[in-house]
């Protein structure tokens, strides 16, 4: 069991939100619904958590009601190997009503914030040259999904 396990707060979504979840990342699924007892604070018989493990990462979700909705000042960054990977989580995460932000980052339609990121352009805002590190910088910043080709080509203009 690992130490530290992320618990997130949903109204009445969590099911669906585990379900939509562990479909994306490989080594994931759920692994216990617990259900509200008579007398709880929800009502008897419907979801209360939801345990799942994406790509090995174990996480609860609860049914919690509207008290506490999701900001941007939590969220999950998804390391992407290349363009296809990126546009492939991209999509699936912002189908069905989710928002576009910028740099890479999104809302799913259940309000959780991620950040879909290439690892090629982690590896170009570090890059030695400051002036190719800048222009990296400079095109990402313009963008709402990451398109690796268009970070390189200004990197390799500057």
């Amino acid at each position: 069991m690992q130490k530290i396990t992320p618990f997130l707060w949903f109204d009445d979504q969590a099911e669906a939100a585990a379900a939509l979840y562990t479909s994306l990342f490989d080594d994931s699924e759920i692994t216990e619904v617990t259900r509200y007892p008579e007398g709880g604070p929800g009502e008897a018989g419907a979801v209360m958590t939801v345990s799942f493990r994406l790509a090995g990462q174990e996480f609860t979700a609860l049914n919690g009601g509207p008290l506490f909705p999701f900001t941007e000042a939590v969220s999950f960054h998804v390391h992407c190997q290349d363009q296809d990977e990126v546009d492939r989580f991209w999509s699936q995460l912002i189908e069905g009503g989710g928002e576009e932000s910028q740099c890479g980052w999104l809302k799913d339609r259940f309000g959780l914030s991620w950040q879909i990121v290439p690892d090629r352009l982690n590896e170009l805002l570090a890059d030695p040259d400051p002036a190719r590190a800048q222009a990296a910088m400079q095109a990402m910043l313009q963008m709402s999904k990451i398109d690796i080709k268009v970070v390189e080509d200004a990197a390799d203009a500057a």
